[in-house]
């Protein structure tokens, strides 16, 4: 849920500072502008929740706290590759491979309950998926709109 905030109020924002600025509505920056302020407050979340996230990693995959570090640093990456023209169209690719190769982690980790926040496993279950599938298919059509679809 916070994510989601981060990136909608975000938008809105860079609408409103972009419009000022520029005198006119830049939609697609704003999205990317929104898109990489919410990566970038995810990726915070690699660093201080890595137990958390690490216990979200299906078993047979090894190094998992370097996975969840590594990820981080991918979407710090990419948030900047969102905002050079040159690169916003790879980036964009980039983080929607990205985004649906972490669905299956969030699978897991509903399965199996984990808080990720509190490294523990009593979190919400299922019912967690009927919010995180739609937010990641959000997500994906929102880099896709922004990156890649130019209007």
């Amino acid at each position: 849920m916070k994510p989601l905030v981060v990136l909608l109020s975000s938008f809105v924002i860079a609408v409103f500072v972009i419009k000022l600025i520029s005198k006119d509505y830049n939609f697609t920056l704003s999205a990317r502008i929104a898109m990489s302020v919410m990566l970038c407050f995810t990726a915070i979340g690699h660093f201080i929740f890595t137990k958390g996230m690490s216990m979200m990693i299906p078993p047979f995959i090894p190094f998992k706290t370097s996975l969840v570090h590594l990820t981080g640093l991918f979407e710090i990456l990419l948030a900047i590759g969102l905002l050079v023209p040159n690169l916003k169209m790879v980036s964009g690719w980039a983080l929607i491979i990205f985004l649906v190769l972490m669905l299956p982690a969030n699978i897991n980790a509903s399965v199996h309950h984990i808080d990720y926040q509190k490294g523990t496993f009593d979190g919400n279950g299922l019912s967690y998926l009927w919010f995180r599938i739609p937010l990641q298919l959000l997500f994906i059509a929102w880099t896709y709109l922004s990156s890649i679809q130019i209007f």
